[in-house]
């Protein structure tokens, strides 16, 4: 039910941008978003996961975070560019596409990773890693271009509002994003996240700080969260090589395993112990 209605929160997103009214397609898309982070730990949480679920929440992504973005951006300041100005929102969302197929198929076709105490296995440590940037992350940085003429409209800055609408950085974004989402950049998933517990009131406080900014400035708070996405990258690229070369470093230091035993068939059966004689 929460895939659904995010699904149809991407088509009003689409439908309010085709009446022109780019902040309401802006918060459909951001309310798609939300929905899109609880519906999957809900069902864990209610241990309701099924395949269908996994099908149709990668169906329902692809339209509100590969389809509607670059529709909402062509409606909004391509259209008027002619026959090119389609161009980034079909590459935008063939990557999307290209994307969450990759995404669908390293989810169901990877074997498992080994466990146990000299399982150091090379690739364990990157289930804390999206490879490529997420659909919902990357509708949000393709809206950047959208959240900063919306906040320059309230301000009234025209300027700000017409340089945000310019096609050629609207274009630039969508395909910088497109390109970011098929990359094999490796990115913080946050799923496995764990705060020190030095951090933990920090981290608490700038939540509820950004929340108070979101609900009095929506647009700067959104399109800081872009900005701030695009900051971790580098940071999510460093933290992923050191993983990986301890890691290694770990697997060069476990001894070589001693082979398996034999089946007990082959084993050599021990020799019997030789009968004791009876007393006199």
């Amino acid at each position: 039910m929460l895939t659904l209605i995010g699904l149809c929160a991407g088509l009003i997103g689409m439908r309010a941008a085709l009446a022109g009214l780019f902040a309401h397609a802006a918060v459909a898309l951001v309310i798609a978003g939300f929905i899109d982070g609880l519906d999957g730990r809900i069902a864990r949480l209610l241990r309701a996961t099924s395949r269908f679920g996994a099908e149709f929440d990668s169906l329902s992504d692809f339209l509100c975070f590969g389809v509607a973005p670059g529709f909402i951006l062509y409606q909004w300041a391509l259209r008027d560019v002619g026959r090119y100005g389609f161009l980034p929102c079909i590459m935008f969302t063939v990557c999307m596409a290209l994307r969450l197929a990759r995404f669908n198929a390293a989810a169901t076709g990877d074997p498992p990773i080994p466990t146990g105490p000299h399982a150091h296995a090379p690739r364990a440590y990157a289930h804390n890693f999206f490879t490529g940037v997420p659909a919902p992350a990357g509708a949000g940085l393709a809206l950047f271009p959208l959240f900063v003429g919306l906040e320059a409209e309230k301000l009234g800055l025209p300027w700000l509002e017409a340089l945000a609408r310019q096609p050629l950085l609207v274009a630039g974004v969508l395909i910088a994003v497109a390109f970011l989402s098929v990359s094999t950049l490796p990115l913080w998933s946050f799923k496995n996240f764990k705060v020190p517990s030095e951090l933990v009131l920090p981290l608490l406080l700038g939540t509820g700080f950004y929340v108070a900014v979101l609900v009095a400035d929506p647009w700067a708070a959104l399109a800081a969260a872009g900005l701030i996405y695009t900051v971790m990258i580098p940071f999510s690229l460093r933290s992923y090589r050191r993983l990986r070369a301890d890691a290694e470093a770990l697997q060069e230091e476990v001894p070589e395993e001693a082979p398996p035993d034999r089946p007990a068939a082959e084993r050599p059966r021990p020799a019997s112990p030789p009968a004791l004689s009876s007393p006199a």
